[in-house]
């Protein structure tokens, strides 16, 4: 484990410099408050995890080292609670206290809470959305700023990644009709969603190949070179498996000419959500496609994610058809969907 200390006038700065240096999965081993030259000074140290290798997920760490995990994860939790009232909230304005107290509501972590404050107290008079922007980068799906030719459509099982894969390739169809689209196949044991893709594709003048194993992939890639978009149907991953790994064992290098994007519902819990983030994280582009939006009741997790996984949302998915229910992500469409709880395409 990666060890270090920092130190601040405030813990709030000090945890925000964690943040910053550590990432989001930086755990707190300890804090204390001491006087120096008169002055108070905030000391915490943090602790980061080894980076997991590409086999199983903590494979070569110690022994109990989840359960030791989940508890240091419990602490930083409570730390973080008992900052909730030094946080001044007086020292924002009306608007920005609302608002800020409103996302608090909705799910928004306490780290994330306190990011935001910082940055509302760092750039006075500015409006929350300019600093959410910061924090949540929105790049929609389209030609213009996705021009990989392979788009690796992955996440669990159930969560709308075929239909998704569908939507991304439809949206593409009528922007360019003449392009050539192709689907690829490797989640050929689930009999449900390898029908209700063949059948689409077939409908839709879509090349259909399925590829299970790593000849079948090479060979499927090798037919789709002249296409203007390949879409790979990746199986969900068990929690001893990782994209990676995958990857590997499929004869996919990443590179420039392909984007993974993930697909994820904003009612999974916290603790799952990071176990997806670290299963299908990607070296390469990627998105965020958040699905399922019509069952959900809260969207702060879409904040919580976006800060963790530092991947732009590329599009907003919703209802049980396909077509007409995939909207490509803007910051409008974001806030809304996060302030008003409005689903795009719906009124107010």
């Amino acid at each position: 484990m990666q060890v270090k200390t920092f130190t601040g006038a405030t813990s709030q700065e000090v945890l925000v410099r964690i943040k910053a240096e550590m990432g989001a999965d930086a755990v707190i081993l300890g804090n204390r408050t001491y006087r120096r030259n008169g002055e108070v000074c905030h000391e915490i140290t943090a602790g980061l995890e080894r980076p997991q290798t590409d086999g199983p997920q903590n494979e070569g760490a110690p022994s109990g080292w989840g359960e030791w995990h989940k508890e240091w994860q419990h602490i930083k939790d409570k730390l973080f609670a008992l900052m909730q009232p030094s946080i001044q909230v007086e020292r924002l304005s009306p608007r920005q206290r609302v608002a800020l107290e409103y996302l608090q509501r909705e799910g928004v972590s306490d780290a994330v809470a306190v990011d935001l404050y910082q940055r509302l107290l760092a750039e006075p008079g500015t409006s929350v959305l300019a600093c959410l922007g910061g924090m949540v980068p929105v790049r929609a799906w389209g030609p213009e700023l996705w021009k990989q030719r392979i788009h690796l459509m992955v996440g669990p099982f159930g969560f709308g990644k075929t239909t998704s894969a569908l939507r991304f390739a439809l949206h593409l169809r009528k922007r360019e009709p003449d392009a050539r689209i192709a689907f690829i196949n490797a989640d050929c044991l689930r009999g449900n969603g390898r029908l209700t893709l063949r059948h689409w594709a077939e409908l839709s003048n879509f090349a259909y190949m399925e590829a299970p194993d790593r000849a079948s992939m090479s060979k499927a890639l090798e037919a789709t070179r002249d296409a203007r978009a390949v879409f790979v149907d990746v199986p969900g991953l068990d929690r001893t498996s990782s994209l990676a790994q995958w990857r590997d064992d499929m004869g996919l290098t990443p590179g420039e000419d392909d984007a993974t994007h993930l697909t994820l519902s904003p009612f999974c819990d916290p603790m799952q959500t990071q176990a997806f983030l670290q299963r299908y994280k990607s070296s390469g582009p990627g998105s965020l496609i958040w699905t399922k939006l019509d069952e959900a009741i809260s969207f702060g997790s879409i904040i919580n994610v976006a800060c963790a996984a530092n991947l732009p949302v590329s599009a907003l998915s919703f209802g049980a058809e396909l077509k007409e229910s995939l909207a490509p992500a803007t910051e409008p469409l974001v806030w809304r969907l996060i302030f008003k709880r409005q689903i795009p395409g719906q009124a107010a």
